[in-house]
């Protein structure tokens, strides 16, 4: 029998639970009744077919690979009308740039991380991409289908960038390299890294205190460029940070790696957030507008990489599921990196959404006294700006404005940093949500509440807000969502969220789908909660109502 006709059956035979309910409330409406229910189910098979077909082309699409059009890359005039791919900010990103402005087709496509670059080439994505000789060839070993043209495209070396005016650091720094470089120990590093592949090629000794320049030196990385900078068991290593420590050991201090996003480091330097960069960063003209650099410490080349087999859909690689697994989070810990970036990101989210709501609450109330009484006349002014400038700029911007310029001068913990950032711009959306709560209340409330000789601010918290808060509290959980969302950019300051420990794994393994996916599982989690939670409120809060 036909699903359909076996469904008209048992809405008949009033074997279903909605169909018993109402023949029992009513004999006259079981025809009625069944044919509501059949034309709900009529629906339910329409949308399922449509939810199924677009399942389908995602699916399809999603496994279509670019490799048909992509243009093969022999030799470097085939650049001409080619996609790079490049990491942003690099000198890889300079020279692709040249070729795009001359305007034969060239395109550039620009990624925060190498390893994204690397994906986007597997998957046909982009013609080729533009790296160092070093990356191009850890990048090659994990990838055996990745060819590198051997015409190399620039020489140039590699400096240590310091702010201007700190021109005692800059000629310490300069020694340091020069005797290093004449003791042949910068050479030593970078042949045991290059050759050996060896994670740790230097054996620091730390300080002695007699640098004079305070008991740390703060070098600013952007651990995702192997074999200069990467995490290898929960630890940043790599030949940038063998040479640090080795000119920490001679200038006799300490030496802290800050791993952030490259083109974040030389602002972190500027800013004081650093004391130095070293990432793999090139002497280039602009850059020298801004930044001071040390003496070369080693020199490297330009190459170009491409893809000689067939381009592949994310995560259908050859390795099976539980290899792939092993490979991203059990293979050195690197699960350690998602349960710290949870760690942070909860931390972030509960104390942002308690300072959103604080301040949130705290503007609510000035604006909606304004608007009913017309006092508070130069907060409601000041409330005004504040919520124009917060909802009319990105997060990340405003993260970026707290960390680098409002905390420029001051070594303010970074949780600190994020909770206040995510916590002010969460405050003016839950101020406006407030604020309609709140003008939602009858006017006679606060009257009565007056008249039984209660002050303007009892009234508030004993009657108006309790009643606002319960009828925004839905819109309230949309916006604490969005919040926790949100924390997702907090790498771009180098803190470690969840959004981060997957992207440290994904430079390490080159791995997108398993990292990501989940990543995605871990927030639809903690957002199913979320959701729960305030639901659970939300009832808790009507209860007694008629």
């Amino acid at each position: 029998m036909p699903r359909d006709s076996l469904m008209r059956g048992r809405l008949a035979k009033g074997n279903t639970p909605w169909a018993r309910c109402f023949w029992a409330f009513s004999p006259y409406c079981h025809h009625t009744v069944g044919k509501l229910l059949e034309l709900k189910y009529i629906k339910y098979l329409i949308m399922k077919k449509i939810f199924l077909m677009l399942m389908g082309c995602l699916m399809l699409l999603s496994f279509h690979h670019g490799g048909e059009g992509r243009k093969q890359i022999h030799q470097l005039s085939d650049l001409r009308g080619a996609v790079i791919g490049v990491q942003l900010g690099t000198t890889s990103d300079v020279l692709s740039t040249e070729l795009e402005k001359k305007g034969d087709g060239t395109r550039v496509e620009r990624f925060t991380k190498g390893a994204d670059a690397v994906q986007a080439l597997r998957q046909g994505k982009i013609d080729c991409m533009m790296t160092d000789e070093a990356p191009a060839k850890a990048f090659q070993r994990v990838n055996p289908s990745l060819y590198i043209l051997p015409q190399a495209l620039d020489e140039s070396g590699l400096a240590i960038c310091v702010a201007k005016g700190n021109d005692a650091l800059l000629r310490k720094v300069n020694l340091s390299i020069k005797k290093l470089q004449a003791s042949g120990v910068i050479d030593s590093i970078v042949y045991r890294h290059m050759v050996k592949h060896q994670a740790v090629a230097y054996q620091w000794r730390g300080s002695d205190g007699k640098s004079g320049l305070g008991k740390k030196i703060r070098f600013a990385t952007n651990a995702t460029f192997e074999p200069f900078e990467y995490y290898k068991a929960g630890k940043i290593v790599g030949i940038d940070v063998d040479v640090a420590h080795a000119i920490g050991d001679e200038l006799g201090a300490d030496v802290e790696i800050v791993d952030m996003e490259f083109d974040a480091i030389i602002t972190s330097v500027q800013t004081g957030k650093a004391d130095a960069g070293i990432a793999g960063i090139t002497v280039t003209p602009e850059r020298q507008k801004n930044i001071n650099f040390s003496n070369i410490y080693t020199q490297v080349k330009q190459v170009v990489v491409t893809d000689r087999g067939e381009a592949v859909a994310a995560g259908s690689q050859q390795d099976g599921l539980v290899d792939k697994f092993k490979s991203c989070f059990v293979a050195d810990g690197r699960y350690q990196y998602l349960l710290t970036g949870l760690c942070n990101t909860l931390i972030i989210t509960l104390f942002a959404i308690i300072l959103s709501v604080a301040l949130g609450t705290l503007i609510a109330i000035i604006r909606a006294t304004y608007d009913r009484q017309g006092t508070h006349r130069m907060l409601n002014a000041l409330c005004q700006v504040y919520l124009t400038i917060i909802r009319g700029t990105p997060t990340m911007v405003q993260l970026l404005i707290i960390y680098y310029v409002v905390f420029a001068s001051a070594d303010v913990n970074k949780l600190v940093v994020a909770v206040i950032a995510f916590g002010m711009n969460s405050a003016a959306y839950i101020a406006e949500v407030i604020r309609s709560g709140i003008m939602s209340v009858d006017r006679g409330q606060m009257e009565s509440g007056r008249s039984l000789g209660l002050s303007y601010a009892t009234t508030m918290r004993l009657i108006i807000l309790p009643q606002a808060f319960k009828n925004v509290l839905p819109a309230m959980g949309n916006e604490l969502i969005t919040l926790l969302k949100e924390t997702s950019i907090s790498g771009y300051i180098g803190l470690v969220d969840l959004t981060k420990g997957s992207d440290i794994i994904r430079s390490i393994t080159y791995e997108a789908m398993l990292p990501l996916g989940i990543v995605a599982a871990i927030y639809l989690l903690i957002v199913m909660g979320l959701y729960s939670g305030v639901r659970r409120l939300e009832k808790r809060m009507r209860k007694g109502e008629r």
